[in-house]
């Protein structure tokens, strides 16, 4: 894992003094506001507003009326017309809602989403030519389409008109459609860009209904339209911000038996909704059912009026999201295997890697947890008779859409945005693809750039942080991108007490500051991956909750992330310092060398930590916390001077070789046969 960077805003405090006398905001989420560029009564209303009448007119978007003129005449001649979808959250909730507005018009209209296994991404010429041949005249697409230029020019000459609403980059050529509506178009001068598909979607909806109709649509659809936005990862701010906020409201209460149906099935039906239940519960359960090749189940349970079947639909979703789970855990394993023997985290800008077997309905998540894990670009291709489809993930600053057009002569289609995309390939291409792609990273990525980034709204001291402070900052949601939950910092926390939770799979904190003390909570790191022990010094940076357990409610900090503080720092600096010393021949006292001086116990805890922590031979950790980990689990005082004195003695012995660079210590067991005899050791004698 590499070290995080924090970029922490400094709130201009008077600023924020002012706003939380001027609105009723607690200082706590006044300075938050005031981080982020909201720092004056204006600005915080317009900012937080969710009225209906801040929603823009959408006929300001290019093409809408030919959309709007052309769908009225389909529906009006009692066309055949086909809502053309996407397997993901955000392309399903186009399609349902896009259709149940249709059919409630009386149209002639039914939908087609491409089976994600067997068709892949978007529209395609065979789809076309099936959909003629079946009446269909009039093809919406949601979601997809932009990039389609030769498929609906196939469309169009089989005499079918095409009218594409999609949110994704557009090329410089737009395809010869009836109309295209696209808020990312460069000649649209829509005044928000950054809507999900079934954004566009309900836009075009409330184009066709007029501004008059706008409330009864926002409350029939909005939930829809708001799983769709947030499952997407789409900013909550304006537009987005009115729709999801609305939506959450809606779907607490929703109409649609579907939704009410997965909510009851996961666990949320009752419970208060977030932006973090679509993107954490619903939205995987939905997903789940496109990436196993069942889109049509999904669509299904948001368009059927049946709670019979809108129950046994919801408990499937949630069934194949368990499948999922095991198939994606499968790649990853191989993925990591991979990795760990051709990764080198100080070199590598990029990571591009195919198999064959893989579940490529899987990929995109898989990628997704690699570029956390190694924060860097990541693209996986699973390969199946010959052709590669892949799935990639980046991280701000590289923009992945662009990075595959530069390799465009290599593929077969692709098509995505900044931070996400899909591509379709020939084998006989993937190796020059990933050369080619490799060297494009090279020249683009700054490695600063790679470096994982906390960002902080600010940084508190105890007297912020009260029950009703931290209640108050839900004034500030829905969050979600561009809006996030607000994370804060505090530096130099002691740490009392480390408790591992769920099979050491997470841990509990027990941390003191100025004589208070918080529970915090650590996801996804067990005690054993902990970079401090107790007794260390800690800057934290978390989100604040209130924990409610028997009626009784008090703070918790979510942690994400957890440095060595200074001192902490300098205290290692010191004992690095007399190794140093050592090691040059230098003169050490009797207590400096002791400090450095390993006994039996202490050589056989860093080499059993070593040898439990090695994945195919290597071990790769920051050497700050390797000592740190071997000092909790030990309960031996394993300080950053000795546990390399321990290192060089196990060099010495043959048992392993290793590095240390940009304070990234790179361990490489060696081969070794029998019992290694440590007693003859030059190092320990030295010291001794």
């Amino acid at each position: 894992m590499k070290i995080k960077k924090w970029l922490t805003a400094t709130p201009d405090l008077q600023k924020a003094r002012s706003l939380s006398t001027a609105c009723g905001f607690s200082p706590l989420a006044a300075a938050v506001l005031c981080a982020r560029g909201v720092d004056t009564k204006e600005k915080a209303e317009t900012f937080l507003a969710t009225d209906l009448e801040h929603l823009y007119d959408p006929m300001l978007l290019k093409d809408m009326d030919l959309a709007v003129k052309a769908l009225k005449d389909a529906i009006e001649k009692n066309e055949k017309i086909i809502v053309f979808g996407d397997y993901d959250v955000d392309g399903i909730t186009s399609t349902c809602v896009l259709l149940r507005y249709l059919k409630s018009k009386g149209a002639n209209a039914d939908y087609y989403i491409p089976n994600r296994l067997s068709e892949g991404y978007g529209l395609s010429c065979s789809a076309m030519d099936t959909l003629y041949s079946q009446g269909v005249r009039t093809i919406v697409t949601v979601d997809s389409g932009v990039t389609a230029l030769e498929e609906i020019k196939h469309a169009t000459e089989l005499g079918m008109r095409v009218i594409v609403t999609d949110h994704h980059e557009c090329r410089e050529q737009l395809p010869v459609a009836t109309a295209v509506v696209n808020p990312r178009r460069s000649d649209c001068d829509y005044p928000f860009d950054e809507l999900a598909g079934v954004g566009v979607a309900f836009k075009l909806i409330c184009a066709m209904e007029g501004a008059e109709n706008l409330a009864e649509i926002v409350e029939k659809y909005s939930d829809l339209v708001s799983l769709g936005t947030v499952a997407d990862v789409m900013p909550i701010i304006g537009e987005n911000r009115i729709i999801v906020a609305h939506g959450l409201k809606c779907m607490e209460n929703t109409k649609n038996l579907g939704l009410e149906m997965l909510l009851r099935e996961s666990g949320q039906k009752n419970k208060r909704l977030t932006a973090s239940t679509i993107s954490f519960i619903l939205a995987p359960r939905i997903n789940a059912a496109g990436r196993m090749g069942n889109t049509e189940q999904a669509v299904e349970l948001f368009l059927t009026d049946d709670p019979v079947k809108a129950q046994e639909l919801a408990a499937l979703l949630c069934e194949q999201n368990k499948q999922r789970q095991t198939a994606e855990n499968d790649i990853l394993d191989q993925a990591l295997l991979s990795l760990r023997k051709n990764y080198n985290p100080l070199e590598d800008k990029l990571i591009v890697l195919d198999g064959e077997g893989w579940h490529h309905g899987v990929i995109g998540i898989v990628s997704s947890r690699l570029c956390d894990r190694y924060a860097c670009p990541v693209i996986l291709i699973a390969v199946d008779e010959g052709i590669g489809k892949g799935s990639g993930r980046s991280m701000s600053g590289f923009n992945l859409f662009e990075a595959l057009t530069n390799s465009e002569h290599l593929l077969d289609k692709y098509g995505g945005h900044e931070l996400a995309a899909g591509l379709t390939i020939k084998q006989e291409n993937i190796e020059q693809f990933k050369k080619e792609i490799k060297e494009y990273a090279n020249e683009h990525i700054n490695p600063d750039d790679l470096l994982p980034v906390v960002n902080i709204d600010c940084e508190i001291t105890p007297d912020y942080i009260t029950e009703a402070a931290v209640d108050s900052l839900t004034r500030l949601e829905p969050f979600g991108m561009k809006n996030t939950q607000p994370v804060f910092s505090m530096y130099n926390m002691y740490v009392e007490e480390i408790t591992p939770i769920s099979s050491d799979k997470h841990v509990r904190l027990t941390l003191m500051k100025d004589g208070v003390t918080y529970t915090a909570m650590l996801f996804g790191t067990g005690a054993g991956g902990c970079g401090f022990a107790q007794g260390n010094f800690v800057d934290v940076a978390f989100n604040l909750e209130i924990n409610e357990f028997r009626s009784h409610r008090t703070v918790q900090m979510i942690l994400k992330d957890v440095k060595l503080s200074d001192c902490e720092i300098k205290a290692d600096e010191k004992l690095l310092s007399l190794y140093r010393t050592y090691m040059s021949d230098g003169a050490l006292t009797a207590k400096e060398a002791q400090f450095l001086y390993p006994d039996r116990p202490d050589l056989v805890a860093v080499w059993r930590h070593i040898i439990s922590r090695a994945e195919e031979g290597i071990l790769r950790v920051h050497s700050n916390a390797l000592s740190r980990r071997i000092q909790w689990e030990s309960k031996r005082e394993i300080n950053i001077g000795k546990l390399f004195v321990c290192l060089d003695v196990f060099s010495e012995s043959q048992l392993l070789d290793y590095n240390f660079r940009d304070n990234l210590l790179n361990i490489m067991l060696k081969p070794f046969k029998g019992k290694a005899d440590i007693s003859k050791s030059v190092v320990l004698a030295t010291l001794r």
